[in-house]
């Protein structure tokens, strides 16, 4: 499974996201969009390449999009990654 999400910085869903994944043992590809030094896209590539995104974090499973944080936690809980059980 490869997971691939676009964020901003200081979006707390973004670092939700971050925290999910790492929760669930999987690697992925975080991509910093913005103008600022270390993003890896300008704000204007992404739109112009995914104009239809209406926020962050950007989740793309498989280079498929699911959509935000909460999508991707229910993909998660469906494939048994995650569980909504405290230890």
């Amino acid at each position: 499974m490869k997971i691939k999400f676009y964020t901003i910085r200081g979006c707390a869903h973004c670092a939700t996201m971050e925290q999910l994944c790492d929760r669930a043992g999987l690697p992925y590809e975080k991509v910093l969009v913005g103008e600022e030094d270390g993003c890896s896209i300008s704000m204007f590539d992404f739109t112009a390449a995914y104009p239809n995104a209406k926020g962050f974090p950007y989740v793309l499973l498989d280079d498929e999009y699911i959509g935000g944080l909460v999508e991707a936690a229910k993909v998660f809980l469906d494939k048994g990654l995650v569980s909504t059980k405290k230890k």
